[in-house]
């Protein structure tokens, strides 16, 4: 089971997380050394960052710079993710010791399977499973090894985890998904409850751009001017009302500070409803669903 605390989620192996974290995908140099380091002095404490973004260095760099200021590694929680070109059991030790050479760190404190497909493999390749196993499970080995704090997926389907569930010794943490009232993923979210996996919602104000149609939706501005809050900062409370964890990206100092203030006001069951009924199954990221 998962629980949230204040601000925290409680994930199924005892780790405390975030709520609230910095994403970092499409954060290039300069604006990931700006960024990063201005959400860590306003008191951001998940930074999430992947591989495939590139800027596991620069984030690295940050925080080696913060640790002078007070800020202790111990109060920070570091999340990266495997690439699909290093699925498979040798591959994915190499993944995840490049991650934490990059970052600087002995250990991070959640590591995800990025996708549950392989580079350069068609999606409906039998094969994707078998290398996503073997991934797995190195990844329980170094988890066991004190690698990291906490292990888990992202972007899996209910028969992916359905899957993984057979085999695995370690239950993922966490699924890192795309979620906002356009997606409202209900089932998988409800199968993930069931099965003591905590929800972290990604592309949460509806776009990996951050120019999104919800953002200008009638229902999502009415609620925002009741609250005097923004749509994006009612769309990320939404998803908090569902015991979710959300992770925006942004590039703008003023919308960072926005993004933390989701924490002193709370949506209706009747506005949760409202913005449940948006939803249109509509992805503005990856769809995994044709991955087998």
């Amino acid at each position: 089971m998962t629980a949230l605390i204040e601000n925290e989620v409680i994930l199924n192996n005892g780790v405390k997380m975030p709520l609230l974290g910095l994403g970092t995908f499409l954060l290039k140099s300069p604006d990931v050394f700006s960024i990063t380091e201005a959400a860590l002095e306003q008191g951001y404490r998940l930074i999430d960052t992947a591989a495939v973004y590139k800027n596991e260095s620069a984030i690295g760099e940050v925080l080696r710079k913060v640790n002078s200021k007070n800020i202790l590694r111990s109060d920070v929680f570091i999340t990266s993710k495997l690439g699909p070109a290093y699925q498979g059991t040798e591959k994915a030790a190499v993944a995840a010791s490049l991650s934490l050479e990059a970052l600087q760190l002995s250990h991070l404190d959640l590591y995800l399977i990025h996708w549950p497909g392989s580079s350069g493999m068609k999606p409906d390749n039998p094969l994707n499973a078998e290398l996503r196993k073997q991934t797995w499970l190195q990844l329980e080995t170094l988890y066991k090894e004190g690698k990291f704090k906490a292990i888990g997926i992202s972007n899996y389907t209910i028969a992916h985890i359905e899957e993984l569930l057979q085999y695995c010794s370690v239950v993922p943490a966490v699924l890192q998904i795309e979620v906002h009232p356009y997606l409202t993923q209900t089932a998988i979210r409800k199968f993930c409850v069931d099965n003591g996996i905590h929800v972290q919602a990604y592309s949460s104000i509806g776009s990996k751009s951050g120019c999104s149609e919800l953002l200008s939706d009638s229902t999502v501005m009415e609620i925002a001017e009741h609250h005097g809050k923004t749509p994006a900062q009612v769309l990320l409370r939404w998803a908090i009302e569902h015991g979710m964890s959300v992770i925006p990206k942004t590039s703008n100092l003023g919308r960072l500070k926005e993004n933390m203030n989701i924490f002193d006001f709370s949506l209706s069951s009747a506005e949760v409803q409202r913005l449940d009924n948006l939803n249109r199954d509509e992805h503005f990221c990856w769809n995994p669903k044709g991955v087998k």
